[in-house]
């Protein structure tokens, strides 16, 4: 079936026409497939190497959905090096790996740094990972280390175990400044300042220090958020693309630059534990029951 699909989009066929049809296929084999709707989506989604043979689109919301048609970022331009390969989770919405090329262009160009080393973006298919994010499940999420290319070109074997650098003071979290610049700064401002970005994430401290180093220009402020972690990278995301209805967009954010309400990171949500305090139960694995149904479509269909 899908090889007819993929004849059909190749012989000029409507892709979203064919794709629904493909869909309704899909829920009719899900119906009578009931044990595999409660598979861990986790398991499955990280088993795919490659990318599904459909159009490009994201399905549902940035931490519970997938991407069709997805496209790698590859691993070495001009001015990006992607790391951690073995994770093969370098792929994103053709949008997304466009947008990353040209950031790092400019990145360069402007003198900020040299490159960019890019980490996790999706993978393959999206969905959720078997470790370390709960979002990048539609190929609109990308990690930024906070680390200047090297010069050099990293091998393969130099990416997985190059080090992840915080740039917080070791113990604290305020920015040490032997390591923050300007630089920093004028990259995640330059990133926040694309029109395609909805948000960048980073450390509370981080952007405690961003509201402190802004200047008069501050109205990029707004769409960088504060998260738990993201001391060792800045996470951007994109808005849903055109041509993905069924990516679920982030409520906006607002108008607010976000300076005076840190307190409570720092007051609160940062406080260690009380001694003895038993840890929260974790979560259950999400399966694919929880994701949109064409999430099925994109997990059975061929390599791209």
């Amino acid at each position: 079936m899908f090889a007819t699909i993929k004849n059909r989009i190749a012989g000029g066929a409507n892709p979203v026409a064919l794709l629904s049809a493909v869909l309704l296929s899909a829920l009719v084999l899900g119906a009578v497939q009931p044990a595999a709707a409660q598979s861990a989506a986790k398991d499955l989604f990280s088993a795919k190497a490659a990318p599904a043979a459909l159009p490009p689109e994201s399905y549902g919301f940035y931490s519970k959905g997938c991407i069709s048609g997805a496209v790698a970022l590859p691993t070495d331009g001009p001015t990006w090096q992607a790391m951690r390969l073995s994770r093969n989770r370098r792929w994103g919405h053709p949008t997304m790996v466009a947008f990353l090329e040209k950031l790092s262009g400019e990145a360069s160009a402007r003198g900020i740094w040299p490159g960019l080393l890019v980490g996790d973006i999706s993978q393959p298919r999206g969905g959720p990972m078997a470790s370390g994010h709960a979002s990048h499940q539609v190929g609109l999420d990308a990690d930024i280390w906070f680390q200047p290319m090297p010069r050099k070109k990293l091998s393969a074997n130099e990416r997985e175990k190059f080090p992840f650098r915080s740039v917080l003071r070791k113990g604290t979290l305020a920015v040490d400044d032997r390591i923050w610049s300007d630089n920093y700064r004028d990259l995640i401002k330059l990133a926040a300042g694309d029109p395609k970005v909805q948000r960048v994430f980073v450390h509370p401290g981080v952007k405690k220090k961003l509201c402190e180093t802004a200047g008069s220009d501050r109205s990029w402020l707004r769409k960088v958020r504060p998260i738990y972690g993201h001391d060792e990278h800045f996470h951007i995301r994109l808005f849903c693309q055109p041509g993905s209805p069924g990516c679920k967009p982030q409520e906006p954010v607002g108008k607010d630059e976000g300076c005076d309400d840190l307190g409570w990171w720092f007051n609160v949500a940062l406080k260690p534990p009380k001694p003895g305090a038993k840890p929260g139960k974790p979560r259950p694995a999400m399966t694919m029951a929880a994701l949109p149904a064409a999430c099925r479509v994109v997990l059975n269909a061929p390599d791209g």
